[in-house]
């Protein structure tokens, strides 16, 4: 163990890693919501093409379109929920989550089913947004983009945490790349057709699927980067590394069972000798580091990636 083996040290390394996540966060999260809300925006004025902005909200430009059901949810006053939208539509809630997730429509949809979400996204439509509904006249250019921009910003306030969580996850996994790559590991162009066994020393890879046993059932998890140390044997298990990063205390104390879970899995499959390492950047408390010290798990803090060479790399 690093670090999972030295609590008298833990405050200090929390301090030190919310003070990086909080000068990380007020220098880049505002541009990387930006960005997310210009990708947005191009998204809800396709959505008001395909639907002559917003008053030709049909089964068929539904069917057609599955994926602007978000738009038109954050369109309406008040902005609706995905499980507000059931509530009111009377839809069954898998059938709207497997639209909103996927992007398509379940094979169990009605055009019944069809008609009720689009009689509520009618009636609550915030006409004082979309002033030229009911009127047969094509809207100014630059009132419709300004609607657009307002329905990108009420998409985008809904999926702050994933955005940012995303935005954070990118920097960490190329932070743990340019590691690595200055010390002469090889990125695997693509992990398809390696195995965490297969890998050759000195590579890695990011977002790999490992497959696990569960009862009858062989799975596959996603582990954020796998690595092969320069002086393993081919055969030799990789270490596994989770990025987690977290702008506040609580959600990380909500979760923290989910790691344990996975490295349950992973050493019922492989053995004991399986490592599975959390990177951590922000949030992450005595409460959130004892329990994981207690499941087995010992962690690198994104401060001091350097800790990295203690575990073999």
């Amino acid at each position: 163990m690093v670090n999972s083996d030295k609590p008298l040290q833990w405050k200090k390394d929390t301090n030190a890693s919310v003070d990086l996540y909080n000068d990380w966060f007020m220098n880049f999260a505002p541009k990387a919501f930006r960005d997310s809300r210009i990708e947005a925006t191009k998204f809800v004025e396709k959505a008001f093409k395909d639907t002559d902005f917003l008053r030709d909200i049909t089964l068929i430009s539904l069917r057609a379109n599955p994926s602007m059901l978000p738009v038109l949810r954050h369109s309406t006053c008040p902005p609706l929920a995905v499980d507000r939208l059931v509530g009111l539509s009377g839809v069954p809630k898998g059938i709207i989550t497997s639209i909103e997730k996927r992007q398509a429509l379940a094979r169990n949809t009605t055009p019944a089913h069809l008609g009720q979400i689009i009689n509520i996204i009618d009636r609550l439509l915030d006409r004082d947004v979309f002033p030229w509904i009911g009127s047969p006249a094509t809207p100014d250019a630059g009132d419709a983009h300004r609607a657009a921009t307002v329905v990108a910003d009420r998409y985008c306030g809904a999926l702050t945490n994933p955005i940012i969580r995303n935005a954070q996850e990118v920097r960490q996994l190329a932070y743990i790349e340019a590691w690595l790559t200055a010390r002469g590991y090889k990125k695997l162009a693509s992990a398809h057709g390696f195995t965490a066994q297969t890998m050759p020393p000195g590579t890695f890879s990011f977002r790999m699927d490992v497959p696990v046993d569960q009862g009858s059932l062989t799975v596959k998890i996603p582990v954020d980067a796998v690595i092969k140390p320069l002086s393993a044997a081919v055969t030799d298990f990789p270490l596994l590394v989770e990025a987690k990063s977290a702008g506040d205390f609580a959600n990380v104390n909500k979760r923290r069972k989910e790691e344990a879970q996975k490295f349950t899995m992973l050493k019922n499959t492989y053995g004991e000798d399986v490592r599975l390492v959390l990177f951590l950047c922000g949030y992450f408390d005595g409460a959130y580091l004892g329990y994981s010290a207690q499941e087995g798990l010992d962690w690198v803090w994104e401060h001091r990636v350097e800790d990295f060479a203690l575990m073999g790399l």
